[in-house]
């Protein structure tokens, strides 16, 4: 699996400050990658600000959940907000939270189960900003 510029530099960035020590679940990275801006991994959630209007990233993050084949639940929508909701072959709820930020730029927020699972986040969000 080959992934875009901008994804592959977020991935690095996070398995990166992995591995300088930072295992106590409180991870925080910025990425600098166009596409990308600031990368957080807290306490089980992933949070990343993503240059891409509102809609676009809505749009990716739908794309993401179908590329990585996991069953879509619903979708809310509003003109600020959108929550997605996926389960995992093996049953962990997903959320997606999409918050428009200003004309370019999009708050994307990840959950995955109740403690969180970097791997599968960080997997969600390389999708997205491949489908941007």
């Amino acid at each position: 699996m080959k992934l875009s510029f901008p994804a592959a530099r977020v991935s690095a960035a996070l398995i990166l400050a992995s591995l300088v020590g930072l295992q106590s679940g409180c991870l925080i990275v910025a990425a600098g990658a166009a596409g990308a801006g600031t990368v957080a991994y807290i306490r089980g959630g992933l949070e990343a600000s993503l240059e891409g209007r509102y809609d676009s990233v809505v749009a990716a993050a739908n794309e993401a959940v179908a590329d990585l084949q996991f069953a879509r639940i619903s979708e809310n929508k509003d003109a600020l907000t959108a929550l997605i909701v996926a389960r995992t072959a093996d049953d962990k709820k997903i959320d997606i939270t999409v918050t428009k930020v200003s004309a370019n730029l999009s708050r994307v927020q990840i959950r995955v189960g109740v403690f969180g699972d970097e791997f599968v986040s960080v997997s969600i969000l390389d999708r997205i900003t491949a489908n941007l």
